[in-house]
């Protein structure tokens, strides 16, 4: 929301588009924005109205364009109107015709969004308005937005203090936070999920798991909806469906066989990149060289994928809930915190890449920041052991090290203690 605003408060010149996986509440975040912030609000589904799609296919002229949506809805357009065009990847010509507003002598304002956009646009066969778009990025809630959501403003508060001053939460405080972070472990980030907790008095008990299960369902749908053809579909489900498979393993490097004996990147790529590009997945690539920029030095063969959603990975798994509440010990628990991490830190705005040493040391997790190049360490409990991380402070001593894990906040040999409840303030 406080984009949204942003870009109203810098003219809305620009178009506006709002890329990111179905389900997440884009629609619903840019209705509310449109009827708080604007006098005069349109709203125009391109799915379900293939009579405006037309409209984009006769003209690319913007006068043109609202004068004849404005007969087709009976409603004049002014400069005061915002227009809301939704599901836009149904027309190629309605993205194109984006440059052309941005370019018209009249403020016209356009935000639009659409299911599986960054596919669409992967995909795009005219010529995309580079520059005269503005695009913003939307993800599933993280742990401080799911604080919001249960009316905890207070806890937010003190997590950013002690995290400020790396100054332990007090012990109750603490554990009340552990326990929050493994109910959103278990229902996610999206939000009809956290919405059904809240309404069911936030009772893992209560809560209707069907709602993860449709979530992927429908994912799963879109597979076969947007893609070239039912082979594609069939490896992009292959795909999707097998990364349980890939987090489980020690080495948590992709591995194509486990998609099936004869699998190969020459015959999955495009699928993976489907994936990727819908945001359904996120890849984080291996560093080779601890040197910045760490995008120049990546090995882009050799990578690791994390899911979009921690709840959707523990429906995905049938994990039972107790066995999160309860701490139960299992291996598949480190790999939830380091995908909860993942997705943290790519809804924040950072790229993530790993690092692995000859000598089979490895960092989850490699950041650059204003301090440098930092390492992250993952633990899914308060067992901070490390050879890993003490063997790269060794070898390249960075500003500082960071260790996530179910310890309170502190600072000791160089490495900042992070509760993993706060990762999202990294």
């Amino acid at each position: 929301m406080k984009k949204l605003i942003e870009w109203k408060e810098n003219n809305a010149k620009t178009p506006l588009m709002i890329i990111g996986a179905r389900q997440i509440g884009k629609t619903y975040i840019i209705e509310n924005f449109c009827m708080q912030y604007f006098k005069d609000y349109v709203y125009i589904n391109l799915e379900k109205n293939k009579e405006v799609v037309d409209i984009f296919k006769s003209t690319i002229d913007p006068e043109k364009i609202i004068s004849q949506i404005e007969l087709l809805i009976n409603k004049v357009i002014t400069e005061e109107t915002i227009i809301f065009l939704d599901e836009i990847q149904e027309s190629e010509e309605a993205i194109t015709s984006l440059k052309y507003f941005c370019e018209s002598e009249k403020n016209y304002k356009i935000v639009t969004a659409g299911s599986l956009l960054g596919v669409k646009l992967n995909r795009f066969g005219s010529s995309f308005p580079v520059g005269k778009v503005k695009i913003i990025y939307m993800y599933p809630m993280d742990f401080e937005e799911f604080l919001l959501a249960i009316n905890r403003k207070d806890l937010v508060l003190e997590i950013r203090r002690c995290y400020n001053n790396l100054e332990p939460i007090s012990t109750p405080i603490h554990e009340l936070l552990i326990d929050l972070y493994r109910k959103y472990i278990c229902i996610g980030g999206m939000p009809s999920a956290v919405l059904n907790f809240i309404e069911n008095e936030m009772n893992l008990v209560k809560f209707d798991k069907e709602i993860l299960k449709i979530i992927l369902e429908n994912y799963l749908a879109d597979m076969s909806k947007y893609t070239l053809n039912k082979s594609e579909a069939i490896k992009i489900s292959s795909i999707y469906n097998k990364m349980p498979a890939q987090l489980a393993k020690d080495n948590k490097k992709f591995n194509y066989k486990l998609i099936g004996e004869y699998a190969c990147k020459r015959d999955f790529k495009t699928a993976l990149d489907w994936l990727i590009s819908s945001n359904l997945l996120y890849k984080c690539p291996l560093v080779t060289t601890i040197q910045i920029p760490l995008k120049a030095y990546i090995d882009d063969d050799t990578f690791k994928m994390y899911l979009s959603d921690v709840g959707l990975l523990i429906s995905m798994c049938e994990i039972e809930f107790s066995d999160i509440i309860l701490n139960k010990d299992f291996l598949f628990k480190g790999a939830i915190a380091e995908n909860y991490v993942a997705q943290t830190f790519v809804t924040n705005g950072k790229s993530i890449y790993y690092w692995k040493s000859k000598s089979e040391a490895e960092i989850d997790f490699i950041l650059y920041n204003q301090d440098g190049i930092i390492p992250v360490e993952v633990k899914a409990n308060d067992n901070v052991q490390s050879k890993s991380l003490n063997s790269y402070i060794k070898n390249y001593n960075p500003s500082y090290a960071i260790r996530l894990s179910l310890k309170n906040f502190g600072y000791e040999n160089k490495i900042k203690s992070i509760p993993l409840y706060a990762a999202y303030l990294i």
